[in-house]
Order: C-alpha cells, then sequence, then structure tokens
C-alpha cells in the first residue's frame, strides 16, 4: 500500500487518511499566502534593436533591475523560429542580443539573463498548456491575425506562439509581465491558462498583471501613423542602438512632421512631431510638458536637431559598449551558461510540481521516500 501511497498521492488523502480529512477545522482553511513578486520578460533574437524596443522594453527592465525587484530575463531563441531562420544568422543574432542587453544595463549579478532553448521545460510545459486551450482562441489573437494575414500556407509554430509564451511566464511564476500596450492579450491568455491550470489541479501558478511600458507605441518616423518596426522597407523609419551619430542625425531630420512650426504634443492631431517629443522625453528624462516649455519660439525644424543631440549623446555609450562586448564571445557565453543554469533550477521545480499533479510523474514517484506526499 505504500507504493500506491507514493504513486496516487491523491487517492492516498482521500482513502486512507480520513482522518485527517475529519479532523480538519475551518480556522485551518487560512487563505494561500501571496505569490512573491518576480518580474519576467523575454526578447527574440532579431539582431540589433532599435530604439522603440529599448525606450519601451529593455531601459524599463533595466530600472526593474536596479529597484532590486526579482527580474527574470530571457532570449526567446525558440519563439524566433516561427519562421525558421538560417542557424549561422539565428546565433549571430542570440550572441548580438546579449552583447546589447548588457550594453544597456542588464547585470547578470542583478538579473537572470538566458537563453530559452537552455532550458527545455519550456517546450514541456508548453505542451502541457497546449492542451488546455483551443484553437479557436489562438486564432483570435492580434499577433497571429497579424502575422498569418499575407501566408498561404500557415505555420503550426505561429499558432502556438502563445502558448510557448504562457510557458515562459508560468515557469517562473512571474507575478508582473513588462508589455506593451499591444501585447496585453497575449498576457491574457496566460492569464487564462493559469487559471484553468490552477481550477483543474489545484493553486499552482500565480496570476500575472501587465506592466505596460510608457515608451512601447514610438511610432515610425517616416510614417507616425505606425509602430516602430525594423521590418519596415524604409531604413529611414526607425533608429538602431548601433546606428552611427551622423545616421542618427540623418534620420531624424528626414522624419515626417507637418506644416505646423511650433512644437506641440498634440498625438492624435500631430503625431509626428508628437513622436520626436516622446523619444526627447524618455532619453532625456523630462516631461512633455518641460519640453514643450523650452523649446517655446523654435521650430519643427530647430527641434529636430535638438532631437538628435539628445538622442546621440544618450546611444553614445550604448553603441561603444555593445562593440566591446561583442568581441568577447568567451565572455557572452559565460554569461549565458550561468544564467540558463540558474534558471533551469527553477524550471526543473517548477515542472516536476506540475507533472505531479496532472498525473505523469508515476515512475519517479516510486523512487521517492513518500514523505512528501503523507506530510501534505
Amino acid at each position: 500500500m505504500s507504493i500506491l501511497r507514493r504513486i496516487f498521492p491523491t487517492l492516498s488523502r482521500t482513502r486512507f487518511c480520513d482522518r485527517t480529512i475529519i479532523k480538519r477545522s475551518a480556522s485551518s482553511e487560512s487563505k494561500p499566502a501571496p505569490w512573491p513578486r518576480k518580474v519576467f520578460s523575454g526578447v527574440q533574437p532579431t539582431g540589433a534593436l532599435h530604439i522603440g524596443n529599448y525606450l519601451g522594453a529593455v531601459k524599463r527592465w533595466v530600472e526593474l533591475q536596479e529597484a532590486g525587484e526579482d527580474v527574470t530575463y530571457c532570449i526567446v531563441d525558440l519563439h524566433s523560429m516561427t519562421i525558421p531562420p538560417e542557424p549561422e544568422t539565428l546565433r549571430y543574432n542570440t550572441l548580438q542580443m546579449t552583447a546589447t542587453l548588457l550594453a544597456c544595463g542588464i547585470d547578470p549579478e542583478k538579473a537572470t539573463l538566458f537563453l530559452q532553448s537552455a532550458v527545455p521545460q519550456h517546450a514541456e510545459l508548453s505542451w502541457i498548456l497546449g492542451c488546455l486551450t483551443t484553437m479557436a482562441r489562438l486564432t483570435h489573437l492580434p499577433q497571429y491575425k497579424e502575422k498569418s494575414a499575407n501566408m498561404k500556407e500557415i505555420p503550426l509554430g505561429l499558432y502556438l506562439y502563445p502558448v510557448l509564451q504562457a510557458a515562459d511566464i508560468m515557469l517562473y511564476k512571474a507575478t508582473h509581465i513588462p508589455v506593451g500596450e499591444d501585447q496585453i492579450q497575449q498576457l491574457q491568455l496566460a492569464q487564462s491558462l493559469a487559471r484553468a491550470f490552477n481550477n483543474k489541479y489545484g493553486r499552482t501558478f500565480p496570476f500575472c498583471e501587465a506592466l505596460v511600458n510608457d515608451g512601447s507605441r514610438l511610432k515610425s518616423l517616416r510614417d507616425p501613423s505606425k509602430k516602430m518596426s525594423k521590418s519596415d522597407p524604409d531604413p529611414k523609419s526607425c533608429i538602431m542602438l548601433i546606428d552611427p551619430p551622423e545616421l542618427v542625425l540623418e534620420k531624424v531630420k528626414k522624419s515626417v512632421t507637418d506644416f505646423r512650426s511650433e512644437v506641440t504634443f498634440e498625438p492624435e492631431q500631430r503625431p509626428g512631431v508628437s513622436n520626436l517629443v516622446t523619444i526627447h522625453s524618455l532619453v532625456s528624462g523630462k516631461t512633455v510638458e518641460e519640453i514643450c516649455q523650452e523649446v517655446t519660439g523654435k521650430n519643427t525644424g530647430q527641434y529636430k536637431l535638438i532631437v538628435a543631440d539628445a538622442l546621440i549623446e544618450h546611444l553614445r555609450p550604448i553603441r561603444e559598449r555593445i562593440a566591446q562586448y561583442t568581441g568577447d564571445v568567451a565572455y557572452l557565453t559565460g554569461v549565458i551558461e550561468d544564467g540558463s543554469e540558474r534558471a533551469r533550477a527553477i524550471a526543473e521545480d517548477t515542472i516536476a510540481e506540475v507533472k505531479e499533479k496532472i498525473g505523469v510523474d508515476c515512475f519517479t514517484a516510486t523512487r521517492r521516500t513518500g514523505v512528501r506526499h503523507q506530510n501534505k
């Protein structure tokens, strides 16, 4: 009977431990302890970052890290395979992204920085969670609609992308997720899956909350009706962190504004100039009101030069550090290996708990002492 207790802990508690159940008093039904606050976020290794990625996400990551938060940041290389890249390109981009994150201020002594594919439990939990959702739900998510719009044949990975994203979050029992406004619906899937799993198998995952990034909706410099994106066919539409000063100046000078000369912040009526004010605010730390007051009397042409100067000075040390880190592959490899080892330790505990609760741990359960189950 001891083997049965170890293999089927739930059966053991209900059938063989009736006296424990009978003696349970109302006072013992206390409210569960709150989940410890943990921050998680990820970024695809798509090469160099542009200022929208940096100001909208990575800069916020550094602020959370420096505030003493428990932070885990992941380079999500498996996510980048919905459209399979060339192997050498993926390897280079992964190293480049590692260098960029370090250059932006991510400190491997304060944050866990790791590679998604180095922790196999991401894929394992993704499969388990995929069995708790439906194709109909996945096809309504915005990223699927956007990326599949021009595809004749849609890869399965595009459907499953948000499920893997949920697994990324839930594997570390994250409670707070820095996201852009356009990612909130996908975060809602993680919330839904955590709720579904908890309802079926018991309290396992926290309800994750969004930390919406202020700069997550920077607009294209060439078409301010669109979000800034490196996939834009116009290379002048976004500024990359590795752009040299002369290229930053050229792109800002060529940015689309309007026919009014004064500088104001009116996102709906004047999206182009308002986008420049937002960028200026994010790199300078000044409010949009302070900026508009300071540049009273200057026209948009003169203001573009001010924005370019502020950007160049803000990005200069980052660009220099990227070059320095990129030249030290051994150091980058060591950072990722150390971070991935720490991440695996957490992931292994979570997946072991999940397997026990869903009942796929029969043979490992027979090798345990049984104390863990008997004490529950």
